[in-house]
């Protein structure tokens, strides 16, 4: 299976992609390696989605603030 790395996925894509992961682990038809390789790519896409997640939980934050003198700055992810 190709590594996407190079180019980030978008949330809905990395969860679609961790959804298939995880059928595939619970058939229990994948060889031990597979099975490892594919439980890492999950790890990675679910750590992924976590960040994107805090990101757009504190992009609402900001736009919700009450206080008017808060900073509002273009939004520029780090992972992006």
């Amino acid at each position: 299976m190709p590594k996407k790395n190079d180019v980030p996925a978008s949330f809905e894509t990395s969860l679609n992609e961790l959804e298939k992961i995880v059928t595939r682990l619970e058939s229990g038809d994948l060889p031990l390696e597979e099975a490892l390789n594919e439980f890492e790519r999950g790890v990675q896409l679910a750590r992924q989605g976590q960040v994107k997640l805090q990101q757009a939980e504190q992009r609402v934050q900001i736009l919700l603030s009450d206080n008017d003198e808060a900073p509002l700055t273009p939004f520029t992810p780090d992972n992006e």
